[in-house]
């Protein structure tokens, strides 16, 4: 009985089973799997202006060798090494005493002079009074006219010479002739300084202006050609007329804190290197920005229009081609040949080949295959919280 029993719960178990296995693949054919899922996004469009970026090097709008102009001993300092200094602010002084001496002499030869000028003239007005009497020939009267015309021109002389003692005195004063900021003192009390000429004269120091202050930079021949075909056009406004807005920063910089504008570009390319110097100025008041230091500068490369901007890992290379990903209402993936501009911020421009209303993939790229059906999820595209 218990043997009976027990080959009718096999024989059920068994039954059962073979019920399962006959019913699971048909159960599993009638349920296909469903596409993959991949993330899809209408291309975002903005009104945006393209920006070319160039590295240059900062340079100060005035910059002096402050040099000595009359020779003497280095008597006093009055500047502290790297201080900010005004334009006519005292930073040397040369021992005056020898220029001092020379101008009293001078003065003294202009005395002399105009005494010379006064004994002349008296000695013509006699000599003319004598003439005119017939007491005195006129090769005399002739001859005191010239004493006095020598008389005047010495007077003259003295008092060119007063003007040049005085200046030597002036100069042994040496001040700022520009505002900004002084280097070091290269020359110390005590020493003996040269004066004259630029070449010959002792070099004591300089002064570099900082507000405002310019930026170099130099733009490839081609880039320059570009934008003079635009302003041509009327696309752009003029590199030379001092009205284009530019931006830089600093090489520990985000963004682009620092806004300026052109206002110089070179009259002829280099023809060794192809390029074209270009300067821009700005504003400097809290003196950061410090001639010889670098940065990078952006430039507008196009006037404001509405663009199409998509990621720029949803752009897939095809041999020379550049195709995106589109989704169409069924779910079908449909690649569009694109034509791709610069990048604006964390995206792509794209010229021509997309739509506003284009579904992109921007997430699972590789689970979508052209003529295949994926399951579509809404995504977003958004610039970066640096974008302007």
């Amino acid at each position: 009985m218990r043997s009976r029993t027990f080959l009718s719960s096999v024989m059920a178990v068994g039954l059962a089973a073979g019920v399962v296995v006959q019913g699971g693949p048909a159960a599993l054919a009638q349920t296909p799997p469903a596409p993959p899922a991949v993330t899809v996004s209408t291309p975002l469009q903005k009104e945006i202006v393209e920006w070319q970026e160039f590295t240059g090097q900062f340079a100060a709008v005035d910059y002096v060798e402050v040099r000595a102009r009359v020779s003497g001993y280095l008597t006093e300092i009055h500047f502290t090494d790297g201080q900010m200094v005004k334009q006519g602010d005292l930073l040397f002084v040369i021992d005056p005493r020898p220029y001092e001496a020379t101008l009293a002499a001078a003065q003294a030869q202009l005395g002399q002079a105009n005494a010379q000028l006064d004994l002349a003239q008296r000695q013509l007005e006699r000599s003319t009074d004598l003439k005119n009497k017939g007491f005195e020939p006129v090769a005399t009267n002739d001859q005191r006219i010239s004493e006095l015309k020598v008389a005047a021109a010495t007077v003259e002389s003295a008092k060119a010479a007063i003007r040049s003692a005085q200046l030597n005195v002036e100069f042994t004063r040496i001040t700022a002739a520009v505002s900004g900021r002084i280097s070091n003192h290269l020359v110390s009390i005590g020493n003996l300084v040269s004066g004259g000429e630029a070449g010959s004269s002792t070099l004591l120091t300089t002064v570099v202006s900082l507000d405002p202050i310019y930026f170099n930079f130099d733009m490839s021949e081609s880039d320059y050609l570009a934008y003079q075909r635009a302003t041509q056009k009327g696309l752009m406004l003029s590199t030379r007329d001092n009205s284009v807005s530019v931006a830089l920063h600093l090489t520990d910089e985000k963004g682009w804190p620092h806004e300026g504008k052109l206002n110089f570009v070179d009259n002829q390319v280099d023809r060794l290197s192809g390029t074209i110097r270009v300067r821009a100025e700005f504003p400097n008041p809290g003196l950061v920005l410090t001639p010889g230091q670098f940065g990078r500068i952006r430039i507008p490369g196009s006037e404001p229009y509405e663009a199409i901007l998509v990621p720029d890992s949803a752009v897939v290379t095809d041999q020379s081609r550049k195709i995106v990903m589109t989704v169409r209402d069924d779910g079908t993936v449909e690649p569009k040949v694109v034509r791709v501009g610069p990048t604006y911020d964390n995206l792509r421009i794209i010229r021509n080949g997309l739509s506003a209303s284009d579904r992109i993939v921007i997430d699972g790229l590789l689970r979508a295959r052209a003529g295949a059906k994926v399951t579509p999820q809404p995504g977003k595209i958004e610039l970066s919280a640096q974008a302007d």
